[in-house]
């Protein structure tokens, strides 16, 4: 289960302090990492170990200079020059006193620190303790530099790979957190379908439930032993908070955006692997922001319509508006309802796109790695729970909007009983894979229409 901590950098004051500034280099790219063999067999520790090795990535930063920003020249190593605990924590309050670090982003850093290393430490993995250092140590390197020097994402963000990869960054960061010998794929041969379909020109889109802020970095980790091209090549249609926290904007610096914040067009050849638009939820958080949220995502439903129509595209989408929650009155997580609005929307869109398109329901299981809070929030800056625990991941076949309204008696209704029938296949693959990981069934808990299986073994 996750566990909290109590951050004692909530109480520290911020003091003024002169600093003496100094050439600084900064980790450039986490492809200076030792690369290990891609294989079904692959452990835990195997790609733990992946990341052991720090200063061979620091290293690697002094024959880069030429593909350095300057922000990341300018910045602050305390976080890449610890090799404890102690020196995380201390590196905190350093940033604090020296003005570069907001006291509560600290304390949410600290937080987060202590929560992430109970959840690896809970997985008995060899060198655990080091994983843990190693990993924050790159985390809290990239918070600070983001409070330093703000990124601010482009109306449509590609994945920064280079001069740092923030992509394997994320999959390094959330990889030890994963129990793999309690996680499961449901029908993984259809993934290997969809991969021929998009190398074809046709477009895919899946259509799930959002259980965690973790989840693209799980459907990646997921099918990275047999299908490695799905997890590169998702775009996700996500919220705009994800590109508003300090805490959670490095994860998505390495998923491409599509952001709906001004009217830049979409560019011919431009890659785009996030579409960002206004969830619902959030809709009315500010009243008035309300017609600009909505003139904003009539623009992303524009530009995701160039998309579609370029051909070759897998976009995932979650029509719940925001991530699962559990029942209150039961304490049971399960998928929550989608909008049919925007189901409709995603349907039309690909209909229309002069490519062949196909509509799937996906399922993921992985609250218990990055559970949200109990409710939703307004404000940015929610407590990050951690925990290790098993994940899943299940693709039914493709739902096929004739056949399933061929009865319907107008519009409204062919939409209504369209995205139930996506969230009833959703709902079923969940109960399968609920059964599997919670319930202890493991691979036994395959049905008829979902095969449960470890591509990794």
């Amino acid at each position: 289960m996750p566990l909290t901590f109590s951050s004692s950098i909530a109480v520290a004051a911020a003091a003024a302090a002169t600093v003496t500034s100094s050439p600084r280099f900064s980790l450039v790219s986490l492809r200076g990492f030792k690369k290990l063999p891609l294989r079904c067999a692959l452990s835990v520790r195997a790609m733990s170990e992946l990341v052991q090795d720090k200063e061979s990535v620091v290293a690697a930063t002094t024959s880069s200079f030429s593909n350095t920003t300057p922000t990341e020249l300018n910045h602050s190593r305390t976080f890449l020059d610890a090799r404890t605990e102690e020196d995380l924590i201390s590196g905190l309050r350093k940033e604090i006193e020296a003005g570069r670090l907001p006291p509560n982003v600290a304390s949410g850093m600290e937080e987060l620190f202590c929560n992430y290393k109970n959840a690896v430490l809970s997985s008995g993995a060899p060198r655990a303790a080091h994983t843990v250092i190693s990993n924050m140590s790159v985390a809290f390197d990239r918070m600070l530099l983001g409070v330093e020097h703000p990124f601010t994402f482009n109306p449509y963000h590609k994945a920064i790979r280079e001069p740092f990869d923030y992509y394997q960054f994320v999959h390094t960061y959330i990889r030890p957190l994963i129990d793999f010998k309690n996680s499961y794929v449901g029908n993984v041969s259809l993934f290997s379908e969809l991969e021929d379909k998009i190398r074809q020109g046709h477009n895919i889109v899946l259509i799930s439930n959002h259980q965690s802020e973790a989840d693209p970095a799980v459907i990646s980790l997921l099918l990275e032993a047999q299908c490695p091209y799905i997890g590169e090549n998702i775009k996700c249609v996500a919220g705009d908070r994800v590109i508003t926290d300090p805490l959670c904007k490095p994860f998505s610096m390495g998923r491409y955006l599509n952001l709906s914040f001004d009217n830049a067009l979409l560019h011919d050849g431009l890659e785009v692997n996030l579409i960002c638009v206004y969830s619902k939820k959030h809709m009315n958080d500010d009243p008035e922001l309300v017609d600009m949220k909505r003139k904003a995502n009539t623009r992303s439903l524009k530009e995701m319509a160039k998309l579609l129509r370029s051909g070759s595209q897998l976009i995932w989408i979650a029509p719940s508006g925001g991530r699962d929650r559990p029942d209150p009155s039961t304490g049971e997580w399960f998928p929550a309802p989608f909008d049919p609005s925007s189901v409709d929307n995603m349907r039309r869109l690909v209909e229309h796109s002069g490519a062949p398109g196909h509509i799937y329901p996906m399922s993921l299981l992985c609250y218990d790695i990055m559970p949200p809070p109990p409710k939703v929030e307004k404000e940015i800056g929610e407590k990050r729970l951690v925990g290790f625990h098993g994940t899943g991941l299940s693709i039914a076949p493709e739902i096929s909007f004739s056949d399933v309204t061929a009865d319907c008696n107008n519009p409204n209704e062919a939409k209504e009983a369209y995205s139930q029938a996506m969230h009833k296949s959703v709902n079923e693959q969940y109960k399968t894979l609920n059964s599997a990981i919670n319930h202890g069934r493991g691979i036994e808990a395959s049905t008829s229409t979902v095969s449960l299986s470890q591509p990794w073994n």
